[in-house]
């Protein structure tokens, strides 16, 4: 497993010897940045995604598709999740890359995230398949102010999966790569 894009492409990505993860492929990562990067429909005032934006890296695991988005000039990412092998792999690869000062790393539920210190314009979610926890995720994230009001959402799921579009986004693509899919999700502005 390695960083595919920007600034770190072709460093290695620890992938930690615990079953209970499933990184994101090499390439179906590539394809996601490739369609964040290129698509109209994933431009901010800062420009394409994600430069220069917040990310929120949840069930975050190897830290792989955070790390990705920091290579490519993200401003900040916060890694969220509830295992301590997956906190401390992702502080020795933050660390390997020194990225430690862009990057924050809490071991938590999803679903229960904290007050979130500011609102993130770029959220992966990549949960173990088959829990269906995507739409509960999202509530819990917007509840604690994590999420932008038009923030864009990339979900991985089981391509075997079925997906009801959470309420308050829209589903910009949907997109199967063996036997993952990529849901690409923009939050409706509440204002």
């Amino acid at each position: 497993m390695r960083i595919v894009g920007g600034k770190h492409k072709g460093r290695e990505l620890e992938a930690g010897a615990d079953r209970r993860i499933r990184p994101t492929a090499d390439r179906t990562r590539e394809a996601m940045f490739n369609i964040l990067v290129h698509g109209d429909a994933y431009r901010t005032p800062m420009g394409q995604l994600p430069n220069n934006v917040r990310v929120l890296d949840v069930f975050a695991g190897t830290g792989a598709l955070g790390l990705e988005a920091l290579s490519r000039g993200a401003r900040h990412v916060t890694f969220i999740d509830d295992h301590p092998d997956s906190v401390k792999l992702i502080r020795l690869t933050a660390g390997t890359l020194k990225e430690i000062p862009k990057v924050t790393i809490l071991q938590r539920d999803a679903q229960s995230p904290g007050r979130a210190p500011a609102p993130c314009q770029l959220v992966f979610l990549d949960p173990p398949y088959k829990l269906g926890i995507i739409t509960a995720a999202l509530v819990a994230l917007e509840r604690d102010g994590w999420i932008d009001d038009q923030a864009f959402a990339v979900a991985e799921i089981s391509a075997k999966d079925e997906f009801a579009t959470p309420p308050g986004y829209k589903l910009l693509d949907d997109r199967a790569y063996g036997a993952a899919r990529l849901l690409f999700l923009q939050r409706e502005s509440t204002l």
